[in-house]
């Protein structure tokens, strides 16, 4: 019997936006039927892969602190669910508590863990505003190539695709490997 390694497969445009639209379904759904903020969770995975071994054990780690996050600071969450899709996995809570406060730790969460710069924890109110950076006053996210803000480069694809999925790997492969 032969086992084959995986094939990894590329996810079209359309599945990406597909994914978008039902998560900000189960976002609505969420803020309509608990009236309390949500953190939203995923992966930032550039190029066309999205599921893979290594942003599955990437996501198993931001579980794994998120999950210590609200233990820490004794929030309560009413409802937790994580999806292992085709498009990335993702992830969403819906806790008890001042959705500011909240994405201030998420923030610092995503700054200061290793492998932060891939989460994308996003945290949004009953009302549907999400909760930004810089009405925090907490710095935009940097580019993972440059120190210029990320959403600059990657609207004018400064950088080579190559280049920022090799960045992100090696960021992955050296926390797993020291971890």
């Amino acid at each position: 019997m032969t086992t084959g390694t995986p094939v990894l497969t590329g996810v079209s445009l359309e599945a990406l936006l597909v994914a978008k639209e039902s998560r900000a379904a189960r976002q609505v759904d969420w803020l309509t039927h608990y009236q309390q903020p949500i953190i939203s969770l995923t992966l930032v995975t550039p190029g066309a892969i999205k599921n893979s071994p290594r942003y599955r054990k990437t996501m198993r780690v931001a579980l794994q602190m998120c999950d210590q996050l609200l233990w820490k600071n004794s929030w309560q969450v009413l409802d937790h669910q994580v999806f292992w899709l085709p498009t990335g996995p993702e992830a969403m809570w819906c806790v008890a508590h001042q959705a500011s406060e909240i994405k201030a730790h998420c923030a610092a969460l995503e700054h200061s863990h290793p492998l932060g710069r891939l989460w994308d924890l996003d945290v949004i109110c009953p009302r549907g505003r999400h909760v930004g950076r810089l009405s925090l006053g907490i710095h935009m996210r940097r580019c993972l190539i440059c120190d210029e803000p990320a959403h600059v480069c990657s609207r004018s694809r400064r950088h080579p695709l190559e280049k920022v999925v090799s960045s992100v790997e090696k960021m992955i492969d050296d926390w797993f490997i020291h971890n």
